[in-house]
C-alpha cells in the first residue's frame, strides 16, 4: 500500500494548495454519471474531492454503473435521457459517441461560452476541440487522453522465456507455438468488448493509419478488409477465445499477464492505471508496454469527457464541475491515477513529478505520433455502428470467414452511415 499512499498523499497536498482558489458560489446537489467504478474509482474520487473543496455546499452524487468501456452505462444513460431524467453531467467518449447520439438529438447544451471564459481554446489541442465541435458549438470538456493500441507484458517473464515483445503480428504468430509449448496463453482476451478492442489494433496494424481512416471516409474497400479479418483470425487462434475469455474482465486478463499465465494483452492504458494504482506495480519493472504490433509511430486515441445535458437539474453546479474538469489542477488530480495523460497541453509540465515513466512516454508519443481515433471507444464511428459491429464479430467468430465478416462490416457501414461512401 505504500506506493499508492504516496501517490494519494502528493495529490492530497496538491488539492490542499489549490482547493480554495477556484471556489464557486454553488449549493445543492450534483449527480455525476459514469462507469468509473471499482479499480477506476480512485481517479474519479480525486476529482470529486477537488470539486468538493471548491464547492463545499454541493452534495455530490456519484452515480456509477459498472462495466468496462461503458457497455452497461450507455444503456442506462439512454433510458434516462430518453425518459426525461438526465443526470447533471455524464461521462462520454469525445467524438461520434457524443455528437452522433446526443448532440444531433439536441439533448446537450453548447459549452462554447465556458471555453471562452476559461481560455481553453489555448489549452486544448485543436484536433481535440474539432472532435467535440458540432455545427460550430462545443459540447463537452475532455478530461484526458487514453491510448488504445498498447501491448502489455511482464518484463521478468519475457526475460525468463527468452523473447522480446513482438514488433509485428508476423513476429507474434511466429512466437505463438513456442509460448503455447510452455503452457502459457500467447495473447489473452476477455469479454466481448475486449475482443473488439483487439480488433481495432489489428486493423490499424494491417491497414496503416491511412487505411484505418479510410474506413470512416469510405476510401477503404471491402476487399481491403478481408486481410484484416484473416490476420485477426490467426491471432485469435493464439488466444483463449474458445476457453475462458467470455468470463474474464479486462482486469482479470491483465492479472493473467502479471502472473505469467499469459504472455501479452492488448488493452488501453487504463491498464497502466490499474497496474500502478491498484496492483502497485512500478512501470518498466512490474509491467512493460509497447505499441501493439505493426502500429509503432501511430497513437490510437480516445478521450473521456463530460457535457451539460440541456435539461440538467442543477445547471450551475454542473458548470462548476466542468470548470474543475478542464482546469490544470483537475486534470492533474485525475490522470496520474487513471493511467491517462491530460487533455490540456500544459498540465504535465505544471506537475511533471506526478507522472510516471509510462505516462511520460505516452505524453511524448501523443505529441510526436500519427493520431487516429478509436472505434470501440467512440471516437471514429457513431453509436449505431458501434452497436452493430458486435454482429459483425459474431458472424466472424461463428463462421471463421474473413470474406463474410468483411461483407457484414460493409453492410453495417452503409446502414449506419458511419463510413462515408462505403
Amino acid at each position: 500500500m505504500k506506493s499508492r499512499f504516496s501517490i494519494l498523499l502528493v495529490l492530497g497536498l496538491l488539492l490542499t494548495l489549490v482547493g480554495g482558489v477556484l471556489a464557486q458560489d454553488t449549493a445543492g446537489e450534483l449527480e455525476i454519471f459514469s462507469w468509473w467504478a471499482g479499480d477506476e474509482g480512485p481517479a474519479l474520487e480525486a476529482l470529486i474531492e477537488l470539486y468538493s473543496e471548491q464547492n463545499p455546499d454541493v452534495e455530490v452524487i456519484n452515480a456509477t454503473v459498472t462495466g468496462g468501456s461503458g457497455v452497461n452505462a450507455r444503456a442506462v444513460l439512454k433510458t434516462r435521457m430518453l425518459g426525461g431524467d438526465p443526470p447533471d453531467s455524464f461521462q462520454v467518449h469525445a467524438g461520434e459517441e457524443l455528437t452522433g447520439t446526443w448532440v444531433v438529438a439536441d439533448r446537450m447544451e453548447d459549452l462554447t461560452f465556458l471555453f471562452e471564459e476559461q481560455g481553453w481554446f489555448d489549452a486544448f489541442p485543436q484536433d481535440l476541440i474539432d472532435l467535440i465541435t458540432y455545427e460550430g458549438g462545443i459540447y463537452s470538456v475532455p478530461v484526458n487522453i487514453h491510448r488504445s493500441n498498447v501491448m502489455w507484458y511482464n518484463p521478468a517473464k519475457l526475460e525468463e522465456w527468452g523473447f522480446d515483445a513482438p514488433a509485428t503480428w508476423e513476429d507474434f504468430l511466429g512466437l505463438c507455438p513456442t509460448i503455447q509449448e510452455a503452457g502459457v496463453t500467447p495473447l489473452i482476451v476477455g469479454e466481448a468488448w475486449t475482443v473488439n478492442h483487439l480488433f481495432e489494433s489489428v486493423a490499424l496494424g494491417v491497414l496503416g493509419a491511412d487505411g484505418w481512416n479510410g474506413i470512416w471516409t469510405g476510401e477503404t474497400t471491402e476487399a481491403e478488409l478481408v486481410p484484416v479479418f484473416e490476420t485477426f483470425g490467426a491471432i485469435l487462434d493464439c488466444s483463449n477465445i474458445n476457453e475462458d475469455a467470455a468470463g474474464l474482465s479486462w482486469q482479470q486478463a491483465i492479472d493473467a499477464v502479471v502472473a505469467g499465465d499469459a504472455a501479452f494483452n492488448i488493452m488501453g492504458d487504463w491498464a497502466a492505471g490499474y497496474m500502478t494504482t491498484t496492483l502497485e506495480l512500478v512501470p518498466g519493472e512490474g509491467y512493460g508496454w509497447a505499441p501493439s504490433p505493426d502500429t509503432a509511430g501511430t497513437f490510437m486515441w480516445l478521450s473521456d469527457s463530460f457535457g451539460l445535458p440541456a435539461d440538467a437539474p442543477n445547471r450551475d453546479n454542473t458548470v462548476a464541475w466542468l470548470t474543475t474538469l478542464g482546469s490544470v489542477d483537475g486534470q492533474n488530480a485525475f490522470n496520474p491515477l487513471k493511467g491517462s495523460i491530460p487533455a490540456r497541453t500544459d498540465a504535465i509540465e505544471a506537475a511533471s513529478d506526478l507522472y510516471n515513466d509510462y505516462l511520460q512516454s505516452a505524453g511524448a508519443d501523443w505529441l510526436e505520433n500519427t493520431l487516429v481515433g478509436s472505434l470501440v471507444h467512440g471516437t471514429a464511428a457513431n453509436e449505431r455502428f458501434m452497436g452493430d459491429f458486435s454482429q459483425v464479430m459474431e458472424i466472424f467468430l461463428a463462421s471463421g470467414s474473413p470474406e463474410a465478416a468483411a461483407s457484414a462490416m460493409t453492410v453495417v457501414c452503409t446502414q449506419s452511415a458511419a463510413c462515408g461512401g462505403m
